[in-house]
């Protein structure tokens, strides 16, 4: 394999890594009936007027399997923490106690669940699309090396398997992944 074709595929395995790391987080990020702190992993809290990730903010506890608590490491951001949930997709509400606020996730609807499905199948499109990008990238850079006569017809068509076996085998993961995610959203 030349070293082209080679560095082509080590990047194509990196960002297909990359695509399924994106593809779990979005995940984890989707709502089910259970609380979890992962679902506030996208808020960002004004903070002295910095967009902030929560986590850094705040310490959570999930003391049952429907409520959460958000501790503020610092008191003064408890209501910017608070405007943020209520502002966020997560389609909760806060109840702020003056040291921590209580999030009770209501149950979710049927048709709720199914929108959550939906959009769970919207995030691994995505992802299978980035992944089937990278693949298309990395078959133009092996068809250019073996035009420019870098590498062998032979060897350009067994890079080529390898790599549409690197592309199945994340796609299938995150068919995994969207498959955990659709019963964790339909378990009652």
């Amino acid at each position: 394999m030349s070293e082209t074709t080679e560095m082509a595929m080590l990047e194509a395995e990196d960002k297909m890594t990359k695509a399924l790391e994106v593809a779990r987080e979005d995940m984890s990020s989707i709502r089910t009936g259970r609380a979890h702190p992962g679902m506030f992993s996208r808020v960002l809290v004004d903070y002295y007027g910095a967009p902030t990730p929560m986590q850094q903010l705040a310490s959570f506890n999930v003391p049952d399997a429907r409520t959460i608590l958000i501790q503020p490491y610092d008191k003064s951001s408890l209501p910017a923490v608070e405007k943020a949930l209520r502002d966020s997709d997560n389609s909760v509400n806060p109840s702020n106690d003056g040291n921590q606020i209580r999030i009770i996730m209501p149950q979710l609807t049927e048709e709720r669940r199914r929108d959550y499905i939906k959009l769970a199948r919207t995030k691994g499109e995505d992802a299978k699309v980035s992944v089937r990008n990278v693949r298309r990238h990395t078959k133009d850079v092996i068809e250019s090396s073996v035009k420019d006569g870098d590498i062998g017809e032979d060897e350009g068509n067994r890079t080529e398997k390898e790599l549409e076996a690197l592309t199945r085998r994340y796609v299938d993961a995150i068919d995994e992944v969207l498959k955990h995610k659709e019963a964790e959203l339909l378990e009652v």
